[in-house]
């Protein structure tokens, strides 16, 4: 902050954090703790460099005024990132009501006998900022959970996405329906085999008779017999 009388001014160096073919921007406060009213004028060492709004202005008494200086997108970036640019702001005292369209070059001349106030001001380069670096979220299978950090700076522990899959199943096990579907299922089950194993034993009894008689099995028995166990073939794929 500047130690000026008539105005206060922060910063006193311009820091751009300087990226190739992008414009910036920068701000600076002027303040007037006076009673007065204060005109400002800014100028720059290299105008078609930089873009300064508003360059001229009036400070009313107790209040500040922002002032945003733009530089213009460059090519090239200088070596090692250093800067020979200044800025000039003059202030000077003026009467009360005097507005922005009123200002023009002799109040600042020091000629005529106006007292002005001058500040430098210096321009530096910093490197832009790094963006944060990504996190990895998850965890690997067979390892314990992961903690990240939040933005506000607390520890998250994230979830095993394993142990949380095989708990869903398990409720979901637990559930009436399920349970009935399950039940349905093993009786069905249980009664095809029983019939497939009464189904063994009549042809077993079928081949003994026919043993006995010296012929062949029926061939009607043969096509009966072919169809439960394509029946009883299919309800146990079911199941």
């Amino acid at each position: 902050m500047s130690n000026s009388e008539l105005l206060q001014i922060e910063p006193l160096e311009l820091q751009f954090p300087f990226e190739l073919k992008k414009q910036i921007s920068c701000s600076l406060q002027l303040t007037n703790k006076l009673d007065n009213y204060v005109a400002f004028k800014v100028k720059t060492t290299n105008p078609k460099k930089y873009c300064v709004r508003p360059n001229t202005g009036v400070v009313l008494p107790h209040s500040t005024c922002d002032v945003t200086v733009t530089m213009q997108a460059q090519k090239e970036a200088p070596p090692d990132l250093q800067c020979k640019d200044k800025f000039l702001l003059q202030s000077v005292v003026v009467s009360p009501g005097v507005t922005t369209k009123d200002i023009n070059p002799d109040m600042f001349s020091k000629q005529l006998g106006n007292r002005v106030e001058e500040c430098k001001l210096r321009v530096s380069y910093v490197p832009p900022p790094q963006p944060p670096s990504p996190v990895r979220e998850g965890s690997e299978e067979g390892s314990s959970p992961r903690a990240s950090l939040s933005e506000n700076g607390t520890v998250n522990q994230i979830p095993d996405y394993n142990s949380m899959s095989k708990a869903y199943v398990d409720s979901l096990e637990n559930t009436p329906e399920v349970k009935a579907l399950i039940s349905k299922l093993s009786e069905e089950k249980n009664t095809a085999i029983q019939q497939n194993n009464k189904l063994k034993q009549e042809v077993e009894l079928l081949r003994r008779q026919g043993n006995r008689s010296h012929g062949g099995i029926p061939f009607i028995y043969v096509i009966i017999v072919g169809l439960i166990g394509i029946l009883l073939g299919y309800l146990l794929k079911r199941t």
